[in-house]
């Protein structure tokens, strides 16, 4: 994020915060009036820099949710073969995140489950199914440390 000013900076991170929060009150948090915290998010927008908003979604008690982390290796890395796998990937709203990757594993996968059957039924139904993949290693998650996406409104 090169040249951006501590205002812009100030904006995205109280965005990551609170994507809800009024023009106004961000207008006051950083400074600004709200016409030019206004502008400011449209040109962040503009720009790219600002991509989207998105809604969290959680389960009936997260605090019971488990992480499964999940690294995936591909037969083969082929743009063909990279374009199949993330297009399957999209199609399941189980997979809560999807990260293409360097190092041993092709892609790092996050689902979150009420239990191991749970999984079970995920790693079968969908993992295992999805095209070209040779290899599938998960890891639960013993407890979340930081998760700044998922920061509470303040």
């Amino acid at each position: 994020m090169a040249g951006l000013d501590t205002i812009d900076r100030n904006i995205i991170r109280l965005l990551r915060l609170n994507a809800r929060i009024s023009t106004t009150k961000l207008a006051a948090e950083v400074g600004l009036s709200p016409s030019a915290c206004l502008r400011r998010i449209q040109m962040l927008e503009r720009d790219g820099i600002l991509r989207g908003y998105t809604a969290l979604i959680g389960q009936a008690s997260d605090a019971s949710a488990i992480a499964v982390i999940i690294n995936i290796t591909l037969e083969r890395q082929t743009e063909e073969d990279l374009d199949r796998f993330e297009a399957a990937v999209r199609q399941h709203p189980e997979i809560l995140e999807c990260y293409l990757m360097t190092g041993g594993a092709d892609y790092l996968l996050r689902v979150e489950v009420a239990s191991a059957g749970d999984f079970e039924a995920i790693h079968k139904g969908i993992l295992s199914r999805l095209p070209g993949v040779q290899r599938i290693h998960s890891s639960f998650a013993i407890r979340n440390v930081l998760a700044t996406r998922l920061a509470k409104n303040r």
